[in-house]
């Protein structure tokens, strides 16, 4: 596993809102990080959530990414669901196509699918592989925000494509690596504290503490807080505060992603 560089990137899932109904607290979380993850219409965030979402990113300086995902409005887009890959190149050009149109130039910096989308892409070869040729075709530029360590990884790398891992320092863990499933209690961290202690471990050691109390190795280039996790804006200014405290330096993956 690669070292630790000292710099790494802090994401979010934003503009999941969808007319009346509100997630997360956007205008609170956006300033505090330096990547945001536009829901693209299917789970979350409708047409003036994503302009409204895209322009408050762009006007304090933070990188736009797509965060495209299931149709699944009612489960949120955390249910797999069995679709062609030519239905999931569509759904992820459609959601890419939406967030982008909004953004300057047209162009958006990286594409992180979301909930059992990305879920299902780290073990699912054949959808991991569909929407790597379909980012491909889109922006051979586009950086692929992936699980790392997974065959996702693989095929995005022997594609050419450019590769961020993601870490999520508001989950726990397995001591195999993976996330503890959201069903189960203790599977997401409200603790900013604990949840800053964590996102430091894996910037500067590569490394985060199982729910069994075991080390996990963890690379990663990009950290994930999830906008809709309550407190996110608290637990962003603890984390963001505890890893220049650990002198590790926050850029947009787009700043230093090859």
């Amino acid at each position: 596993m690669p070292e630790p560089t000292g710099i790494i990137d802090l994401n979010a899932d934003v503009g999941e809102s969808f007319g009346v109904y509100v997630v997360g607290a956007d205008a609170e979380l956006i300033p505090l990080i330096s990547s945001v993850n536009v829901a693209g219409g299917l789970h979350g965030g409708d047409p003036q959530v994503i302009a409204r979402t895209v322009a408050l990113a762009e006007s304090r300086g933070v990188a736009v990414g797509a965060h495209p995902g299931y149709p699944d409005l009612a489960g949120f887009g955390r249910r797999d669901m069995d679709v062609s890959p030519s239905e999931l190149r569509n759904l992820i050009l459609y959601q890419v196509g939406a967030v982008a149109a909004f953004a300057a130039g047209h162009r958006l910096q990286h594409v992180k699918p979301h909930g059992a989308m990305y879920h299902r892409a780290a073990r699912d070869e054949e959808q991991a592989r569909t929407i790597v040729e379909a980012l491909r075709d889109y922006d051979p530029r586009l950086i692929h925000v992936l699980l790392a360590g997974s065959p996702w990884e693989r095929i995005a790398r022997d594609a050419g494509a450019r590769v961020a891992r993601e870490a999520f320092v508001d989950r726990a863990l397995l001591p195999d690596g993976r996330l503890l499933p959201r069903s189960e209690r203790g599977a997401v961290l409200h603790e900013p504290a604990l949840v800053a202690e964590r996102a430091v471990r894996i910037a500067t050691e590569g490394r985060a503490t199982s729910i069994d109390g075991t080390d996990v190795l963890v690379a990663a280039d990009t950290l994930c807080i999830h906008g809709d996790t309550p407190g996110a804006p608290q637990l962003a200014q603890v984390v963001r505060r505890e890893l220049e405290r650990a002198g590790i330096t926050i850029r947009a993956m787009g700043e230093f992603i090859p």
